[in-house]
């Protein structure tokens, strides 16, 4: 029975990650087409369960992901690591200074930076 809740729990967290993962997408497929839309550009944003990327001419963001665990790039060879966080934020060295930022914030911020 104990690995039955155990396997319980591990599925929901999976599919928490996963969840949150499609939203973070989704934020940036949004973001990236607002901020091009005065200028009728267009970023290229592909997604599955693991990878997000998002180009626009020469610029792209590369994330990676494993379970909450998020790895990005640049272009220009910047990185980090971030971790997703139940309450759908992410963790890591962040702008605001609390090593915490809601994932709308930080995608949003991302898609300025990539349409610029």
């Amino acid at each position: 029975m104990e690995e039955v809740l155990i396997d319980s729990a591990a599925q929901a967290g999976a599919e928490l990650w996963t969840e949150l993962w499609y939203s973070l997408a989704s934020l940036l497929r949004s973001y990236t087409s607002a901020h091009g839309l005065h200028a009728g550009r267009m970023a290229d944003i592909e997604w599955d369960e693991v990878r997000i990327v998002a180009r626009h001419g020469e610029k792209f963001l590369n994330l990676n992901r494993e379970g909450p665990r998020v790895t990005w790039m640049r272009e220009n060879g910047e990185s980090g690591i971030l971790e997703l966080t139940e309450a759908g934020r992410l963790r890591g060295a962040t702008t605001n200074g609390t090593g915490e930022e809601e994932m709308d914030m930080a995608a949003e911020m991302w898609a300025r930076e990539l349409m610029r």
